[in-house]
Formats: C-alpha cells, structure tokens, sequence
C-alpha cells in the first residue's frame, strides 16, 4: 500500500523520531544500569613484630600490601610499619584490637598473657610442622579455633606464614647434658620458654631487634630466633660459639596476619576476598623461601663462618620432650579454651603422624640415609 508523497515524508518523519526517542531511551537505561556511585578507595595502616624489610619474617607484610594493591586495583592501600616505627612489636594486638592500625604481622604466642591458648596457633614443642600445622589450620577445624580464641578482642586471624622447623638456638656455652640448662638465660618466647623453665632455665621475651646486643653483652645467655636464613642476617655467630638443632620448640612456627574486626566487615565483599586470598598465598610463599634460603645460609654460616652445627644431646631431648607433656597438661588444666585448642591440636596430630610415619619419615630414610648437617 502506497501513500501520497506528503503523507510519506510526514510518516517517516514521525517514524524517524520515534526511533531517536526509543534509542536515547535505551541508552539512558543503559547508562543507568551499567554505571555506579564511584568505587571507594581505602588506606589500611599494617605494624608487624619485625624489623622493617627483615628478610622472611618483615618481607611477607610487604609482599602481602603490594598484592592486594595489585589486585584490587588500587582501592585497598596497606601501609606497612616495622617494629617501633608505629608502636612496639609486642604491642601489635593492642594496636590493632584498638584501631590504631586496622592490620598487624605477628606471632600469636606473643599474646598469651591475653588468651593462654593464642599460643598453640604459633607452636607446641615437638608438635606438628609447617605443613602439618597449615593443615590443621585449614582443614582441620584450626582456623575455626584460632578465630574463636580472638573473637573477644574484635580481630580476625589468619595464617600469615611458616618458617618451617627452626633451630634449636645460639648458646654461649656448650649443651652436654640437661643440668646444663639450669639457670641459662634464654630469649624463648611461648610455651617453649615454659618447658625451659620447668627444666630450670630463665626464658626472656625478646624482640628481633634487641637480640644481638642482648647476646653480645651477656644480659641473656643464649637464643633462639629462627634458623640460618634470619641467624646469618643478625649475624648471631658473631655473639655466640654454639649452634644447635633441633628446634623442639618450633618445629613449624606459623606466623599470623590479625585484621580489626569492624574495618574488615566495612570492606565490600570483593576486597575482604582479596584480603582471604592474599595471606593464604603469602603464608605459602613464606614458607618456600624460608625452605630455599635456610639451606643457602647454612652453607654461608659453616664454610664462610666456620660455624659448627651440633645436635642437641638425646638425654636432653628426652628431658625435654618430659618437660613438654607436664607443660602441656598444666596449661590445659589452668585454661578450659586453652583445653578445648590443645585437644583439637592433639586429635589432629596423631592422625597425621600415623600417615606420615609410612610416608614423609620413611622417605627421608631412605632417600638420604647418611645424611649428617
């Protein structure tokens, strides 16, 4: 059907308006849907127990700011503070339960004077190793425990790293037998500085940085810290003649990364997932660079330093493994949380002992059966 030529013109004009109309429409739905109030941007302060940049323990809060801005575009900014340069290392908790800073890097057995059982989330002396203990954090009913035992304070837990087994520590004077512990002044932190003293020793609480002059200046007898990687970096063999392994008392410390409770839940749901996702990475990768580090520094220490590795002797092992268990069940008994922890640590424990006796030990045997330090 055809139309006169004026009533053409008039019909597609009118068509032709009706289509800009339906399409500016359309552009202004769209432009509603897809468009939102700008995103907010955020700036976390993080303190840490370490010294700033410290090799291992101070570089896993740094890696961890600059992945969670990469991640998150920018909109999540942390602010990384050494030991002192915001508050002391042993006022990390405080800080950040009072929103003086919204993150902290730190050890948890640093916080047992606050809730005794904070300590098992670091070590039990000759309990479970790294990866062990990452288990049991994870998969295990840990994390679970772990975020119970903080609740009260308004924080948050995470797994923050793992330096592996540690070494048995630095000593002025040489470990024959376990009366030699006796009256030893010692930098040992945490239910390890317990056994210590049920053994007649003195543990002395110690930050990083006041480790050497303590040592070097006789105010403490011996330490522990980590293992060579941090060691050499102290320069620890300058201040002690003796080095000895195992460390029963840290047979996988795990470090921790604690968040305020209320600046975490005023994050969207995108940036605490990125919060989730980084200190789950950054706990493995401490532990990967502690596993190829530590080896590198031993190598330093004994061919450049002339530092010679003992093993502490089995007498004292077994009085301190003895010393161990009283420890243990004195704290359980003292503290129902601390009970209701140690219980699931311990469940946990055997299970993964009993698998990685036919597994992880009997590998180790057979793969390297004369192997010495």
């Amino acid at each position: 059907m055809f139309f006169p030529l004026i009533q053409q013109k008039t019909f597609f004009s009118l068509f032709l308006c009706g289509v800009c109309a339906l399409l500016s429409a359309c552009g202004q739905e769209q432009q509603t849907a897809g468009s939102s109030a700008p995103q907010q941007n955020y700036e976390w302060k993080l303190v840490t127990s370490w010294p700033k940049n410290f090799p291992g323990l101070g570089k896993a809060p740094e890696t961890f700011a600059r992945d969670v801005e990469r991640m998150s575009g920018g909109r999540l900014k942390i602010k990384v503070y050494g030991d002192g340069e915001l508050v002391p290392g042993f006022q990390v908790f405080d800080a950040v339960a009072g929103g003086t800073a919204q993150m902290g890097h730190a050890a948890a057995y640093y916080w047992k004077g606050k809730a005794p059982a904070a300590q098992i989330f670091t070590a039990i002396p000759f309990g479970m190793n790294a990866q062990e203990t990452n288990a049991w954090f994870h998969y295990g009913g840990g994390m679970e425990l772990w975020r119970e035992v903080y609740a009260p304070f308004g924080l948050i837990p995470f797994a923050g790293g793992n330096t592996g087994v540690q070494m048995a520590g630095w000593f002025k004077k040489e470990i024959n037998k376990l009366e030699d512990m006796q009256g030893l002044k010692m930098r040992i932190p945490g239910l390890g500085g317990e056994v210590l003293k049920k053994v007649g020793g003195i543990p002395v609480a110690l930050t990083g940085g006041d480790l050497f002059t303590s040592l070097q200046s006789g105010a403490i007898d011996a330490t522990e810290w980590v293992g060579p990687y941090n060691d050499l970096a102290f320069g620890l063999y300058k201040a002690a003649d003796y080095y000895y392994y195992s460390g029963w008392h840290e047979p996988g410390a795990a470090l921790e990364f604690i968040v305020n409770k209320a600046a975490y839940e005023n994050l969207p749901q995108d940036l605490q997932a990125i919060i989730d996702v980084a200190t789950r990475a950054v706990n493995q990768d401490m532990l990967d660079e502690y596993t190829a580090r530590n080896n590198e520094a031993m190598q330093t220490l004994k061919m450049k330093h002339n530092v010679v590795m003992r093993p502490l002797p089995a007498d004292v092992m077994a009085g301190l493994r003895q010393a161990a268990q009283a420890v243990m069940a004195e704290q359980a008994a003292a503290d129902p949380m601390f009970k209701k922890v140690y219980e699931s640590y311990q469940r946990f424990q055997v299970g993964v002992s009993e698998y990685h006796q036919v597994s992880e030990v009997e590998y180790y045997k057979n793969r390297n059966p004369q192997t010495q330090p």
